[in-house]
């Protein structure tokens, strides 16, 4: 579409787009928030750089999409429960978010997107890295689309192959954790969805929650859910974001993966984060 009150740069080829001058502290008019809204489906990743958003304009910005949801591990802010920091402190001796995946896809309404404000970041390095997984669905050959179709994806959040998600929130000495008795929650969804917005097909799987295919064993499973995950993340199919301080980045959960890049030991990076309620993928 032509874009009257934004100016986009796009950030890649596969995805991704840069929203210039436009300050999210204001009040919005429909116009804007609509191409805004627009070019999140366009592009599937928007960002901004040079805001100062509180939690509370965070939320509010958010909210314009639709209703939040509570990530279930980790503590939310006291003043804005909605939404939580994620931290790697100078000690820490991994990063949270460093493998591909797509966020929450073991609950039953996995969010429609996820928002991320840049507080604190390293010298250099701490970039996150998007895959569009529309892109990568439409690349497949008509064979694998038949053999996909209907075929559904037991979804973990116990991060088993990972070493458990207990374990891991233990390198996260900075990161409040909570419910790790709940960290066997699971869902069932589509490995192709189809998107509710745009009607596109994406695939729909990570290496990190998706843990076989209904009615077939790990093992069965395995082999293809490691070959779509590995397609998935083909360059072709990517774009990466250099984050500064002010940053905010925007993605759509429902057709996207994302990678946050390990690059920085011994520096702290500071985030603050919310998801969007999203719906029963179909």
């Amino acid at each position: 579409m032509a874009y009257q009150t934004l100016d986009l740069r796009p950030l890649a080829g596969a995805m991704g787009a840069e929203v210039n001058g436009v300050d999210l502290t204001a009040n919005l008019s429909n116009q804007t928030f609509d191409e805004i809204h627009q070019a999140f489906l366009d592009h599937k990743a928007i960002f901004f750089h040079d805001q100062d958003l509180s939690p509370r304009q965070q939320i509010a910005f958010g909210r314009r999409f639709g209703p939040l949801c509570i990530y279930p591990f980790v503590e939310g802010l006291p003043e804005a429960p909605e939404t939580f920091e994620i931290v790697k402190a100078e000690d820490d001796v991994r990063n949270f978010g460093g493998a591909w995946h797509s966020d929450m896809s073991f609950t039953e309404k996995p969010p429609l997107g996820t928002m991320l404000y840049a507080l604190e970041m390293p010298d250099a390095g701490g970039d996150t890295l998007f895959a569009n997984t529309a892109a990568a669905y439409a690349a497949l050959s008509d064979g694998m689309k038949q053999l996909l179709d209907g075929l559904i994806g037991v979804y973990s959040a116990a991060l088993a192959r990972g070493g458990g998600r207990a374990a891991n929130f233990k390198s996260h000495t900075s990161m409040a954790a909570r419910n790790m008795d709940k960290v066997e929650m699971g869902a069932e969804h589509p490995i192709v969805r189809t998107h509710p917005e745009t009607g596109e097909k994406a695939l729909f799987l990570g290496k990190g929650h998706t843990v076989r295919f209904k009615d077939m064993s790990v093992a069965e499973s395995l082999p293809l859910i490691d070959y779509l995950a590995d397609h998935c993340v083909r360059p072709e199919f990517t774009c990466r974001f250099n984050w500064r301080v002010g940053s905010l980045a925007l993605w759509d959960n429902r057709c996207t993966l994302h990678f946050a890049v390990d690059d920085y030991p011994g520096q702290r990076r500071r985030v603050r984060r919310l998801t969007i309620e999203g719906d029963r993928p179909f």
